[in-house]
């Protein structure tokens, strides 16, 4: 959404409709969907079973076994996504000391644990957020928003530059003893946040109205940059759930029926009754639930009574077959992978496991893409909190942002590649390729360490031997 004028977000009435037309959006709705999702609220858990009423008229049947099965699919292909781009912490790889110790402070493992879930946002909601701010103590903060609560205004139609945003949650608050749900909304301009209640569809001023983003001297300061970073699956910001829901429905749907299928036995199938008594099917049904016995007629007046199911037998074999279509169209179509491919029994090389890894890694590749985009606009902030605590100018300073993916390997046949490179590759190239090394560079201060203790220890050795032959010349030349 564009924002034609920054004027435009003092008037209240053009914030409210924003905020009530975007809350209809069906882009929102679908990752408030894809939050669902992940959390196991799936559309089968309110299904009904229906059969053919009297009318014409499909009605619901609450005689039926009707079991809602949720084979969370979905969650399991988003955990392996962020598992694999962000499951190991970032290498920043500066030539500058200084900047890399300062950087360490700021992007630390709890800075680690909110990518990651800001990954989990992006995927479920094709778009995540990291608004950098300081806290009440003046520390600076990397505080995450879910997707759906942010409405942004973009100042170019490629979503790369925030003219403003407005933030909608929800809180709980309390009237005496009465607990209710409120709506507050946080507008971010240009020089600060403004703050409002909503009533009904109306904006209402909180206190207090207004804050500034910094604080400096004891002087407000503005950001020349709104502080809110777009953290994007994809250039579309489309979320994962729109290229799988329906697959994911299915699976639920084709196991739920299999065990209704199952449950479904002589009380509760379908029973041809023949001459028994009792015209009623509700309390027919009903005696036979409660007692497993029917009566029957078999006399001159009504003979033949008898009372037979029709049986629909349940062919496991088809919804096995079933069920994996589904599950190898999901995977394929969620760009995942699955670690129980049949390549991966015998013999489980670096082509099959490459092979195996393909669609998750092209998807990781545009979805680092847009994350590189993202650092960049997420370092101008910190760069800018380093220069004004006095750690240093580092705006100017080039860092790379390594994403370390967490890929399965064949150990030894990496190994063997590393050895077979020696002579070939720079040590730091085969450190950072080998298995076992986390650290390349407290890897390389290690072999740097153990070579100065072996070049002492020869010294040392070398000069006693010398000392040695010196004495045993010197004692000939006595004799």
């Amino acid at each position: 959404m564009r924002l034609s004028s920054a004027a435009r977000l003092s008037d209240t009435g053009f914030l409210a409709k924003e905020i009530t037309d975007w809350k209809k959006d069906p882009k929102r709705k679908m990752q408030i969907s894809g939050e669902d999702y992940y959390n196991g609220r799936h559309a089968i858990l309110k299904a009904v079973r229906k059969v053919i009423g009297r009318d014409g008229k499909m009605q619901e049947a609450p005689y039926l076994p009707n079991c809602r099965i949720v084979d969370n699919q979905y969650a399991n292909a988003v955990d392996k996504k962020v598992n694999y781009l962000l499951g190991k912490p970032l290498t920043f790889d500066t030539q500058n000391r200084a900047y890399a110790e300062a950087l360490g402070t700021v992007l630390n493992s709890a800075f680690f644990r909110t990518l990651r879930n800001v990954g989990e946002d992006s995927l479920n909601g094709g778009i995540g957020w990291i608004m950098p701010h300081y806290d009440e103590e003046g520390n600076f903060c990397l505080h995450r928003f879910e997707p759906y609560e942010i409405l942004p205004f973009w100042r170019d139609a490629a979503h790369t530059k925030l003219d403003a945003a407005v933030r909608l949650y929800e809180a709980e608050e309390y009237e005496g003893m009465t607990r209710k749900i409120t709506e507050h909304v946080e507008v971010f301009t240009p020089e600060g946040i403004v703050y409002y209640r909503r009533s009904g569809e109306a904006l209402v001023p909180e206190e207090p109205f207004y804050t500034p983003y910094v604080f400096a001297d004891g002087e407000a300061q503005a950001w020349s940059r709104i502080p809110l970073v777009a953290f994007k699956y994809n250039a579309k910001e489309q979320p994962l759930i729109c290229r799988v829901k329906s697959l994911q429905d299915g699976i639920n749907t084709i196991t739920s029926n299999f065990e209704n299928n199952l449950l479904e036995d002589p009380h509760n199938t379908i029973l041809v009754i023949v001459n028994a008594e009792g015209t009623d099917l509700g309390e027919f049904r009903h005696n036979l639930a409660r007692y497993g016995a029917v009566k029957v007629r078999n006399d001159a007046a009504h003979p033949g009574g008898d009372v037979k199911t029709l049986n629909v037998e349940v062919n496991a074999e088809n919804y096995k077959a079933i069920l994996k279509i589904f599950k190898d169209a999901f995977t394929e179509n969620a760009r995942s992978y699955d670690a129980k491919d049949d390549r991966m029994g015998n013999n489980p090389n670096e082509m099959n496991l490459l092979s195996m890894y393909s669609d998750i890694d092209l998807d990781a590749n545009g979805m680092e893409a847009e994350y590189q985009a993202a650092f960049e606009e997420l370092l101008w902030f910190v760069n800018m909190h380093l220069l004004h605590t006095g750690q240093g100018d580092f705006e100017n300073e080039p860092v790379k942002v390594i994403f370390n993916r967490d890929v399965m390997m064949n150990t030894s046949e990496r190994i063997t590649q590393v050895k077979n490179s020696v002579g070939i590759l720079s040590q730091r190239t085969l450190l950072s390729n080998h298995p076992f090394v986390k650290d390349v560079d407290a890897e390389l201060k290690l072999l740097k360490k153990e070579q100065e203790e072996e070049r002492q220890t020869m010294e040392d050795y070398g000069g006693t031997f010398g000392q040695h032959c010196h004495a045993g010349t010197d004692e000939q030349d006595g004799a």
